[in-house]
């Protein structure tokens, strides 16, 4: 892999603090350096209210001796020797995990892959703020809106350098550059909110500023005059940003370490009908440009793009090292590296569309209910049960007909996933991603 030279700084760095660990007695070890770097301003009413800046280099060390394990954190100027002695102390002296363990040889990353996720475009704390302030001035042109919430402009860059006592070194570097505003629309105690955002790796791929303020803006008006429903039993679309919660809990019932646990409503459905036929599930940590995308795990494990689910049946789960040996199986590449630990998780995931547009589904609704917001914690992953507070828009005769507000949706998402219909409108620059759903016979509390 081509390397800047702090990037080949800090691969040294942590090669050396592998070394160190197997002379002070570890029998294997891997170090890893999570760089991070951002910058960001936001304003509200024309006005700054903050500008940031901050940057860190950590360093994370894991030893193996035997079947126990340790690891210590710190920062790129500590010695080597003295952390390796220390995290090696404390192995010597922890309970013995037969799961811990570095990935095979055999599956580390053996060549270098370009994802392009890498943009040098330096941007300055006053385009920031011009960016800001173009996005807020946009959303208060709307009419109907009449405060802001606030506007951000921010970029930044993150990377990792991991080294293992097999001998594997790599790093790289992705940038990120994003764009919010929030609008407030209405008075007194009908006031209604809502935002926009965009945030991509490369910096001309974002959506502009007085795209994302209109959008803003145009959102809160619409929300105006929510009002209640009648209790019962509906057809719920899911607008693309909720939907791709919903992809989430999926991701986290098919998570491993869930399953390992015995926490995940689906873990005895490998091989399995858990989904509607006309839900594919795939999952890529080498999309060009993705949210997600990574050249290798937390573990130097290259994933490749799984199909998660096919035709609604369950063919994998995420893996980690440690995930996959607890289930007799083999990583897939999804370890997620935090601090010195390491577990699994989804990558570029996607609930693949279907044939039919948004509209057209929105069409053949009678009487339903269009979310575009839920909050709540309801969601429980051990049994599935869904409940969530939610508002957005009645469904009457094919059309949106008027905001709904203060209302609760409920099933659980065995049955809801059972029930999933795509659209057509997916939006894969998200790292979880999700067309327009459809789910029938969910239950709705109002008046």
């Amino acid at each position: 892999m081509t390397a800047t030279p702090d990037s080949q700084k800090l691969a040294e760095r942590v090669a050396s603090l592998v070394e160190a660990a197997k002379r002070a007695g570890a029998d294997a070890a891997d170090a890893v350096a999570v760089r991070s770097r951002s910058k960001g301003v936001t304003v509200r009413l024309g006005k700054v209210e903050s500008t940031e800046a901050s940057e860190s280099d950590d360093i994370s060390l894991r030893v193996f001796v035997g079947k126990r394990v340790a690891s210590v954190s710190a920062t790129a100027a500590s010695d080597p020797a003295s952390l390796a002695e220390r995290a090696v102390a404390m192995a010597k002296v922890s309970p013995e995990d037969p799961y811990q363990g570095l990935a095979d040889e055999t599956l580390l990353a053996k060549d270098t892959v370009d994802l392009d996720l890498f943009d040098p475009t330096d941007l300055s704390a006053d385009q920031l703020r011009e960016a800001a302030l173009e996005a807020e001035q946009a959303a208060l042109a709307v009419k109907g809106v009449t405060n802001s919430g606030g506007s951000s402009a921010s970029a930044g860059l993150g990377g990792m350098v991991l080294a293992t006592s097999h001998g594997f070194v790599g790093h790289y570097t992705a940038t990120r550059f994003s764009r919010s505003v929030s609008a407030i629309a209405g008075e007194g105690t009908g006031m209604e909110r809502d935002y926009d955002f965009s945030s991509r790796q490369h910096f001309a791929d974002l959506d502009s500023a007085a795209a994302i303020g209109k959008s803003a803006g145009e959102r809160a008006v619409r929300r105006l005059g929510g009002r209640k429903v009648a209790t019962g039993t509906v057809t719920v679309v899911f607008d693309p940003r909720v939907a791709r919660g919903i992809a989430g809990h999926l991701a986290g019932a098919i998570n491993g370490a869930s399953v390992a646990r015995k926490t995940s409503f689906l873990r005895d459905m490998m091989g399995k009908q858990m989904a509607s036929a006309a839900i594919t599930v795939t999952d890529d940590p080498l999309r060009r440009r993705g949210q997600a995308s990574r050249p290798f795990d937390g573990e130097g494990v290259r994933g490749q793009e799984l199909t998660m689910v096919d035709k609604g049946v369950l063919g994998h789960w995420f893996l980690s090292n440690s995930a996959a040996k607890e289930l007799g199986l083999v990583t897939n590449g999804r370890g997620a590296r935090s601090g010195s630990s390491v577990s699994p998780t989804s990558t570029n995931l996607a609930i693949e569309p279907g044939e039919v547009s948004p509209s057209d589904i929105i069409a053949a609704v009678k009487s339903g209910f269009y979310v575009t917001e839920v909050f709540g914690q309801g969601v429980n992953m051990v049994t599935g049960e869904y409940s969530r507070g939610a508002s957005g828009f009645w469904i009457e005769n094919g059309e949106l007909a008027f905001p709904v507000t203060e209302v609760t949706i409920a099933s659980n998402l065995k049955d809801m996933f059972l029930a999933l219909v795509p659209a057509n409108d997916l939006d894969r620059n998200f790292g979880t991603a999700a067309p327009t759903l459809m789910v029938e016979g969910m239950t709705l509390a109002g008046n």
